[in-house]
């Protein structure tokens, strides 16, 4: 993980691997999304006490839980970025620069 500035806005940087045992299309990989992003809302659900129950997990324990389901998360987002390359030509990095902008525009990031 590399972590560093550009002007006032912080970056973190995941490097993860292209899944070269599956064959995602866009449809699978939304759908395994959605999947992943349900499993971290359960999870976090859960600590909160929203289902309910009452956590019996130490707090410490959750958030390593808690990485572990978004790191899911952004696996499945990464292999859908490799789909829109393979499949559809687009350019990655040049919609990170546009995100980038946008997220400046909108004042997320200065």
């Amino acid at each position: 993980m590399n972590k560093g500035e550009i002007g006032m806005a912080e970056f973190k940087s995941i490097s993860l691997p292209r899944l070269n045992n599956l064959k995602p299309n866009i449809e699978s990989t939304a759908l395994k999304l959605m999947e992943e992003a349900g499993e971290l809302a359960q999870l976090i659900g859960k600590f909160r006490g929203l289902n309910g129950e009452e956590c019996k997990m130490e707090e410490q324990e959750v958030v390593d839980k808690i990485a572990d389901e978004l790191l899911d998360v952004a696996q499945v987002a990464i292999s859908m970025m490799f789909v829109l390359e393979e499949c559809y030509s687009m350019n990655i990095e040049n919609k990170v620069v546009t995100h980038i902008e946008k997220l400046k525009r909108k004042g997320y990031i200065k």
